[in-house]
Parts: structure tokens; C-alpha cells; sequence
């Protein structure tokens, strides 16, 4: 069974295809599909609500099985913003340097913040949806706290300031393959294998 994963996110989508080997399910993006993606408005107050808006619209749109996601980092501090607005925080308009200017603005409203209250945690909502309507979503998280300065060249968001105290390293610093089993998409991934196994199988 073919899955589209609905992202434009070249970087996003190669996660999710790299955390679905192994599944009997065919995992293609976009351009796969030949269509672009409808816009849809993500305006829910939840990442679960935002990712199922765009699983069911795409699903609908393409007439196939769609898996969408919504993630971003709260952050305790800030009351857990930047939360669902974390790809949007430094601003709406399209800019090829969002990344940095999210990490800039986030790191400047913490800067007088002292580390032992920059905890945070990356949360991701999978859905996967159907032409029908339904629904299936689960959620990950990955704790963690906020660095003081960006470090790291992998990954991409916020993966530069997410520290992990334990490692000693930010989410951007580790290897493509711990990130892959430590995330809170692998987590969140983890929770939805049961589901996509049960696809194909024919249950």
C-alpha cells in the first residue's frame, strides 16, 4: 500500500522515510504523486488538530492514504511557546534563513533565562489519514533544555539549540542515525508502526 507523506519538507520527508524502513507500506512524497500539495491553514490550537487537518486534506486530495505531522519545541520558560507557532515564530512571510532568525528570536527571549529553567521538549502529532475520513494519531515527545548559543550543522528548526544534557550535545550534533532513534518523531513513529503494519498486512 502506497502512504503519502505530506510534506514539502525535503529534509522532514527523509526522516519519515528513514524511520518507516522495514514496514510493508510504500512511502512516497509529494512529487511521487504528481500534485502539489493543497494549502491548507494550520490555525489548530494543538499540533494533534493541525497534523489531522493536513492528513485528512491530502488524503482527500490525492485519494490515497496520507501521513502528515506538526511539530515544534515549547518551551517551559515561555509558558510553552513557541509551541504550535514554532515554524512561523520569527515571523509568517517565506525567508530562506527562518531557521536561524526562530533560533535568534527564541534565544534572545531567553537570555536572561539561567539553565536550570531552559527546559524544553520537541513534540511531534502523526496522522495518518484516509479518503473516508479516518483517523489514526499519536504523539512523541523528546525532553530536553534550550543551549545558551546555536552549536552543530546537522538537522535543521531548532535542532542547533535543543541540548541534551545527558549527551552533551545539541539535537544538531548527533549522528543522522541517533538522532533517527532518539527524536520525538522516532518516538511518535514508533507509536504508529503498529498501525501501518496492520495496513499491510491487509488487517
Amino acid at each position: 500500500m502506497k502512504i503519502l507523506v505530506a510534506s514539502n519538507n525535503p529534509k522532514k520527508l527523509r526522516e519519515l522515510r528513514q524511520l518507516a524502513e522495514g514496514l510493508p507500506v510504500e512511502i512516497v512524497g509529494p512529487e511521487e504523486v504528481g500534485g502539489a500539495l493543497p494549502e491548507v491553514e494550520e490555525d489548530g490550537q494543538t499540533f494533534e488538530e493541525n497534523a489531522e487537518k493536513k492528513a485528512l486534506a491530502w488524503a482527500r486530495a490525492f485519494g490515497m492514504p496520507a501521513i502528515a505531522d506538526d511539530s515544534g519545541i515549547c518551551v517551559d520558560a515561555l509558558g510553552g511557546a513557541p509551541g504550535v507557532r514554532s515554524a512561523r515564530y520569527s515571523g509568517s512571510e517565506p525567508d530562506p534563513r527562518r531557521d536561524e532568525k526562530n533560533n535568534l528570536k527564541l534565544l534572545g527571549e531567553l537570555r536572561d533565562v539561567p539553565a536550570a529553567r531552559r527546559s524544553a521538549r520537541f513534540v511531534c502529532a502523526l496522522c495518518l489519514a484516509f479518503p473516508d475520513g479516518r483517523t489514526r494519531t499519536v504523539t512523541g515527545v523528546w525532553e530536553g533544555q534550550i543551549a545558551f548559543w546555536p552549536r552543530g550543522s546537522g538537522g535543521f528548526g531548532y535542532d542547533p539549540i535543543f541540548l541534551l544534557p545527558q549527551r552533551g550535545k545539541t539535537a544538531a550534533e548527533l549522528e543522522p542515525e541517533e538522532k533517527a532513534r532518539l527524536s520525538h518523531r522516532a518516538a511518535a513513529m514508533r507509536r504508529m508502526r503498529e498501525v501501518l503494519e496492520s495496513l499491510g498486512s491487509g488487517a
